[in-house]
């Protein structure tokens, strides 16, 4: 799939469909085409039209911001994408920031257009290939060509990382085992001459005292995998920030054996690690100026004979020890020791991605990240920069009250909490037990249970994976860079 700025007004510009934006239903705008045909058809200007005769769609959507255009560029190519053509052209609708608006529409094109079909024995071809923007707004305003390329460029990058994302979110359990994300990891690396990669067996997990981590592996037939990955810019980093990914290939639950229904679609338990994968592949093409790692705990939480047990104590690397009351609470058990080792690099931010609570899910919705940590001033900044990325968050606050809930009788924290209520918290004031002193207020975490991956459509996302974290980390750093 092609976009391709054309430096004309959209009247000069030949294609065989054009696709126009109705923003806030505005039909009575004077470069609408076809109003004659309005009230015939019932038209309000808040659904999509297609109009065979004209070779025109229209797209209804509220106001004119980045995520709106995400969605009509989205919906332009899958309404169309089934139509005997090679191309439509689209003027330029800008928000308040043409880089950011021509972001979007590159992230609305390739989010959109994107499927998974590997295990499909028939694909669906399609002859679209190509979008012409024109460089006059719709209005006929010239833009600014250079920020324009720019966005467009940048839109691409962000977009094809969360697509790589999806992919290994998207693969089955029996192909995307640990040793195949780590594998995935150094073929990543490969492809950049600023990324390296680093792959730690399980003999290195237990020489560092990560009883948690292995724990959680013990009945897997597939060892476990801790992957570093690094991008370091050219000249001097300006920070070093660092990403903790949940990369739990598959998740059974354990001896705390999940139900039928839950235990499908457990492959995107991995979804944190991919983000963070997936955020290292758009570090290095976006060029960012901070040294940026991920470090991903990659591993299975199967059942067996030689499972971890509800009732055990596990001594994990900072020396923390836990209760164990449910092995189906793993994900934050395979964090606590990623997060203790990760801290040892120092970071100047740290922030967590995991799957971790189908409490997140339930208080949040499925379609909103929350959004835990110490700092109540990084948490609502992030959000506020993260906005425009598209991807939704909710802040939440810890408490002592909640603090008390994971307490142990036996061990110095437990890995539930004693009351049902307020799951996501607790699960967050869990990690807060393996922050460092130093490290609290520069620490986040992402809890993506819900948006991550998706069992109906939604905007421009499809069935499955959604690459939840990557498109609103990538937005933060790049106004992070911009601001240093």
């Amino acid at each position: 799939m092609k976009l391709t700025l054309v430096d004309k007004p959209i009247d000069e510009i030949s294609a065989d469909f054009e696709v126009i934006l109705v923003v806030d239903k505005n039909l009575e705008h004077k470069f609408i085409k076809d109003s004659d045909k309005f009230e015939l058809l019932n038209y309000k200007g808040d659904t999509n039209l297609l109009l065979l005769e004209s070779k025109r769609l229209y797209i209804g959507f509220k106001k004119l911001e980045s995520d709106q255009i995400r969605k009509a560029l989205a919906s332009a190519y899958n309404t169309l994408k089934v139509y005997n053509i090679t191309n439509f052209k689209v003027a330029s609708y800008l928000g308040e920031c043409t880089t950011k608006s021509y972001m979007a529409l590159a992230e609305g094109l390739y989010l959109g257009s994107y499927e998974f079909n590997k295990y499909k024995s028939e694909k669906k071809k399609y002859t679209l290939k190509e979008i012409f923007i024109s460089s006059s707004e719709f209005g006929g305003k010239t833009i600014n060509l250079q920020k324009a390329q720019n966005g467009l460029k940048f839109g691409k990058i962000i977009a094809d990382a969360t697509n790589y994302a999806k992919d290994g979110v998207n693969e089955i359990p029996e192909i995307y085992t640990p040793q195949k994300m780590a594998s995935e990891a150094e073929i990543l690396a490969a492809g950049y001459d600023s990324v390296e990669c680093e792959i730690y067996d399980e003999e290195f997990l237990q020489e560092e005292n990560m009883n948690a981590f292995l724990a959680v592996n013990r009945s897997s037939v597939h060892p476990p995998r801790l992957i570093h990955l690094v991008y370091k810019p050219d000249g001097e980093a300006k920070k070093r920030v660092v990403f903790v990914g949940k990369g739990l290939t598959y998740d059974s639950g354990g001896l705390s054996l999940k139900p039928s229904d839950y235990m499908l679609t457990m492959k995107c338990d991995k979804s944190g690690a991919l983000a963070a994968m997936g955020i290292i592949k758009g570090a290095a093409e976006l060029e960012l100026p901070f040294e940026i790692h991920a470090v991903i705990g990659a591993t299975e939480n199967m059942i067996g004979g030689n499972s971890y047990k509800p009732d055990d104590v596990l001594i994990s690397r900072s020396g923390v020890t836990i209760e164990v009351r449910n092995t189906d609470a793993e994900g934050r058990l395979v964090l606590a020791d990623c997060l203790s080792w990760a801290q040892e690099l120092k970071p100047d931010l740290l922030i967590d991605m995991a799957t971790l609570t189908g409490a997140c899910v339930v208080g949040l919705g499925e379609f909103t990240i929350g959004l835990l940590g110490n700092n109540e001033e990084f948490k609502l900044e992030y959000k506020k920069v993260t906005k425009a990325s598209g991807e939704l968050m909710s802040v939440l606050e810890f408490n002592d009250y909640l603090r008390e809930l994971i307490k142990s009788n036996i061990a110095d924290v437990s890995n539930t909490a004693s009351s049902r209520y307020g799951g996501t918290t607790t699960a967050g004031l869990f990690l807060d037990k393996f922050i460092k002193d130093e490290y609290k207020d520069r620490w986040l975490h992402l809890d993506i249970a819900g948006p991550a991956y998706l069992e109906k459509a939604w905007g421009y996302n499809q069935i499955g994976a959604t690459g939840a974290g990557v498109r609103a980390n990538l937005y933060y750093l790049y106004n992070l860079a911009k601001e240093s």
